[in-house]
C-alpha cells in the first residue's frame, strides 16, 4: 500500500468524524424527498427485482472510494476517467438509470436541491427495506464531487479472491470494526454474481487446477452446470438461495458451506470472522440490528472537499463548486 494511499485513508477518516450529516435535511427545502425516492425504487423492483440489490450496493463503491459523494456515477470525460470501468465496477455495477429516474422526478419537486450522494444513500437504505430487510433513518446533506478516479476506485475496492483477513485490513482502515464487516457482507443477501468471479474458485483455487476444497460438493456441482469452462462469464447466479429476499439466509449458506463468493465463504471459514457469521446465521435480528449500524457509519464517510448538487447525476454541472454544508 502506497503512503499516499495511507493518507488518502487517514484523511477519510478523520473528516468522517467531523461530517455535519443530520436526520431530516430536507424537512423544509425538499420534504417530499424520501418519499420520491421510496416511489421510484418501488416502481424499480416491480420492473425488475435484481435492480435493487444493484442499486443497493452503490453504497458500498461510492463511500469506500473518496467518501460518500456519488463520485462513482461521473460518466468518463475526455479529461478524466471514473470509476465505472474500474476493476470493481465494470461488468458488476449496473442500474445507473434507477438513480437518475429518482434524480428526475426530485428534480421535478425540487429542482436543485437534493444530492446524487444523499440519493445513494436513501436509494440504498430502500432497496433493503422494499426486500424485506430493516428500515432505518438515514443523516443527509452531502454534496456531490467535482471529479471522479479509476484509479483511486482500483486501489480501494477489493477483487471477489480477497480473503476475510485483507477484508478485516481494508475495513479496519476506514475505522469499520469485524462485526460491521460481516453484517455488511450481508448485503449479498439479496442479488446475483457473475460466474468471471468464481472461475477460480471452481477449478483452479489458489493455483492448484482443483476446487476450493471449502465446497458443500452438491453446490460446488451446481455452480459448474452453471459456469463451466466454456461458459460466457457474465452468466449469473445467485448469491443466496433467497435472492430475491433481504433476510440471514445469506449466514446460513455460509455455514452449510454454499458461499456463492470466495470473498463471502471466508468469513466463515477465518476465526475471527466466524463467530459473527454464525450469529447471523441463528439470529436474523441481530444481523439487521448490525447491518443498519455498518450502513450509518458507512454513510458517514466524507472527505473534505468541494462540491455541489448536480441537476444529472452523471455530469458535473457547475464551475463555481460551493463549499461542504453545514449544519445551522
Amino acid at each position: 500500500m502506497s503512503p499516499l494511499f495511507s493518507f488518502f485513508l487517514l484523511h477519510i477518516i478523520v473528516s468522517a468524524a467531523g461530517a455535519q450529516l443530520r436526520p431530516h435535511y430536507y424537512s423544509e427545502s425538499c420534504p417530499k424527498a424520501e418519499a420520491v425516492v421510496r416511489h421510484v425504487m418501488k416502481k424499480a423492483l416491480i420492473r425488475e427485482p435484481r435492480s435493487l440489490a444493484s442499486v443497493m450496493r452503490f453504497q458500498f463503491h461510492d463511500c469506500f472510494v473518496n467518501g460518500c459523494d456519488a463520485s462513482l456515477l461521473l460518466d468518463d470525460t475526455p479529461t478524466m476517467l471514473g470509476e465505472k470501468l474500474a476493476l470493481a465496477n465494470i461488468n458488476s455495477l449496473r442500474s445507473y438509470e434507477v438513480v437518475d429516474e429518482v434524480k428526475e422526478a426530485l428534480e421535478k419537486v425540487c429542482p436543485g436541491i437534493v444530492s446524487c450522494a444523499d440519493i445513494i444513500i436513501m436509494a440504498s437504505k430502500d432497496a433493503v427495506a422494499l426486500t424485506g430487510g430493516p428500515d432505518w433513518e438515514v443523516k443527509l446533506g452531502r454534496l456531490d464531487s467535482l471529479s471522479a478516479s479509476q484509479e483511486a476506485s482500483d486501489n480501494v475496492m477489493p477483487s471477489p479472491r480477497a480473503n476475510a483477513s485483507f477484508l478485516i485490513d481494508l475495513f479496519g482502515k476506514f475505522n469499520l470494526s469485524i462485526k460491521d464487516l460481516v453484517a455488511l457482507s450481508g448485503s449479498h443477501s439479496i442479488g446475483q454474481a457473475r460466474c468471471f468471479s468464481i472461475m477460480f474458485r471452481l477449478y483452479n483455487q489458489s493455483g492448484t487446477g482443483r476446487p476450493d476444497p471449502v465446497f458443500d460438493p452438491k453446490f460446488r456441482g451446481k455452480l459448474n452446470k452453471l459456469c463451466p469452462l466454456n461458459v460466457d462469464q457474465n452468466v449469473t447466479g445467485d448469491l443466496d438461495a433467497t435472492p430475491v429476499v433481504f433476510d440471514n439466509q445469506y449466514f446460513k449458506d455460509l455455514v452449510a458451506e454454499r458461499g456463492f463468493l470466495n470473498s463471502d465463504q471466508t468469513l466463515f471459514t477465518f476465526p475471527e470472522t466466524r463467530a459473527f457469521v454464525q450469529l447471523f446465521s441463528r439470529d436474523q435480528h441481530e444481523f439487521f440490528k448490525a447491518f443498519v449500524e455498518g450502513m450509518i457509519k458507512m454513510g458517514d464517510l466524507q472527505v473534505e472537499q468541494q462540491g455541489e448538487v448536480r441537476r444529472n447525476c452523471r455530469v458535473v454541472n457547475s464551475r463555481h463548486p460551493v463549499t461542504p454544508r453545514t449544519c445551522p
